[in-house]
């Protein structure tokens, strides 16, 4: 089990972190934008989702701004303990089992991650 940490806020173009601030298997919360977003790593793949939870909109996030993560392949919501696929946002349990969380596009340049729409 895995929790994560706030990222620093990030300037506009500016990095939201590098990858390696990602725990390898956990999560970390950000903001692209006004948008908050966790930020998930397995070795070198990172996935970016926004922190709603599908069933009823809220964060994923405990209170902390920690986000449980399990054996580096699903995170849990911590008010409904669903659990959703780091690779595509899939919930495989719980009451929104189906649904997916809102992807956002990422790109990793020289070991630091962008929202895919920023430019360096």
């Amino acid at each position: 089990m895995t929790s994560c940490c706030p990222a620093p806020e990030a300037a506009a173009g500016a990095a939201l972190c590098r990858i390696e601030d990602i725990p390898d298997g956990g999560s970390l919360t950000a903001a692209i934008g006004a948008r908050p977003v966790i930020l998930l790593r397995r070795g070198q793949a990172v996935w970016a989702y926004l922190n709603r939870c599908p069933h009823f909109s809220v964060t994923l996030d405990a209170a902390h701004g920690a986000v449980l993560t399990y054996d580096a392949q699903v995170l849990m919501c911590a008010h409904h303990s669903a659990l959703f696929r780091f690779e595509d946002g899939l919930c495989i349990e719980g009451p929104c089992q189906g649904a997916a969380l809102d992807p956002l596009p990422l790109r990793v340049d020289a070991g630091r991650v962008y929202a895919a729409d920023s430019s360096q």
